[in-house]
């Protein structure tokens, strides 16, 4: 065997599919004791390889686990047992099996093997090396050394995928299905399903885009990665990688609330005195901030300053509108005094200030000018599930009904 080349080769494969070298050469050897057991070995042998890199030497045991007669069923047992997949190979601790003499061997006679052996150990036997093998053994470590680098790909991708758990990563839209996008994210495909978009964006082939890690799942076909662009989270990352406060610890984001594609609410507080949050989440001339808007599509976002007092909170929250006073009341409910040229601007488009000021804070919030005219957060949450009718609408519908019972007599 040409030791340089063979070294070689497994470098490039360890290169090419992201594993160590060490893994691939285990993958080579599994495949060596697949093809010797097809070629030399018995029916139920356990057959391991052993490959000296540094010269290409093969060693080949037979591996052998260590039981006493506690661990073997009798005869009667066996009548007993229905189930055969209660056996096992290798039964772990109080558990028995059915007594084979190519995978078992009794304590006793283990010991004349080797003396310093217990119950459960594996026993290696040498066995005799062979460098000739038969068409149908080649093409078996051909398909094990196929499977097993499938499988260790699948691991690598999974674990490395699970490790980036709740980060954002890039990866370019490689075609649109349905409602389903599919992203190549290098080294496998993720997706993202429809609630995890936003609405209003388009996706086309080929644009490459920053989303958030969701979840990884093991599936029978490989590795399941979801990704979203809606999630709350999506937001707070991309201020993180814009912000150094941030990863410095300087500036913390305590809550967000989002409606994706429309606005956002972002509360952050300051952890060392003299450090304005706002500011630094804003960046110089907005650059920060517009980094992260440009990134979501033109999505508004409102950063507020975080306090620990209800009322300094919750007049923040409603940032753009000023507000003259906050009256806090029992069970998480305020009433928001605001100037009557404010009192749009408090409630928003749609109440939607109002509701992400109240989902951002946890509080029922109403808006009222002093002389009491306004709305509150439960009220627009309940006028966007149902709009009233006005009068003439439902007199219209009263002659309509009238006409249709009129022509069917």
């Amino acid at each position: 065997m040409d030791i340089k080349n063979f070294l070689l080769a497994i470098e490039n494969i360890a290169e090419e599919k992201g594993l160590a070298k060490e893994k691939v050469l285990d993958l080579i050897e599994q495949a060596i004791a697949a093809a010797y057991k097809k070629e030399y070995g018995t029916r139920g042998q356990v057959v391991k390889a052993k490959m000296d890199p540094a010269t290409g030497k093969v060693e080949f045991l037979q591996i052998k686990q260590v039981v006493d007669e506690s661990m073997i069923y009798s005869e009667e047992e066996l009548k007993e047992v229905k189930d055969r997949k209660e056996e096992e190979e290798f039964p772990q601790e109080g558990k028995k099996v059915r007594f084979h003499d190519e995978r078992h061997i009794l304590l006793e006679d283990a010991k004349k093997i080797q003396k310093k052996i217990a119950v459960g150990d594996d026993l290696e036997i040498k066995l005799e090396s062979k460098d000739e093998y038969g068409r149908i053994a080649a093409q078996t470590a051909k398909q094990v050394i196929l499977q097993k680098i499938r499988e260790a790909e699948r691991e690598a991708v999974l674990e490395e995928f699970q490790s980036r758990q709740g980060e954002l990563v890039s990866g370019i839209i490689q075609r649109v299905e349905g409602r389903v996008v599919f992203v190549d994210m290098g080294k496998t495909l993720g997706i993202m399903p429809k609630e995890e978009q936003v609405a209003g964006e388009f996706y086309r082939p080929g644009q490459r885009l920053k989303f958030y890690l969701l979840s990884v799942e093991d599936q029978p076909r490989g590795p399941s990665i979801i990704l979203s662009r809606a999630h709350s989270k999506f937001i707070s990352k991309l201020f993180e990688l814009e912000v150094p406060e941030i990863a410095a610890g300087t500036v913390g984001i305590k809550a967000i609330t989002r409606e994706p594609g429309s606005r956002s609410k972002i509360a952050v507080v300051s952890q060392e005195q003299g450090v304005d949050p706002v500011g630094s989440m804003v960046g110089q001339r907005g650059t920060r901030v517009s980094a992260v808007i440009n990134e979501l599509g033109g999505e508004k976002i409102d950063i507020i300053e975080w306090a620990e007092d209800p009322e300094e909170y919750l007049a923040n929250s409603l940032s753009p509108a000023k507000v003259l006073e906050i009256q806090v009341q029992e069970q998480n409910r305020a009433i928001a005094i605001v100037p009557e040229d404010q009192l749009s601007l408090a409630i928003g488009r749609d109440g939607q200030n109002v509701r992400l000021a109240a989902k951002l804070t946890g509080w029922k919030i109403d808006i009222r000018t002093k002389d009491g005219k306004g709305a509150s957060s439960e009220e627009k949450e309940e006028a966007e599930e149902e709009e009233p009718k006005g009068e003439e609408v439902v007199e219209k519908e009263k002659v309509v009904k009238e006409e249709k019972s009129k022509k069917k007599k």
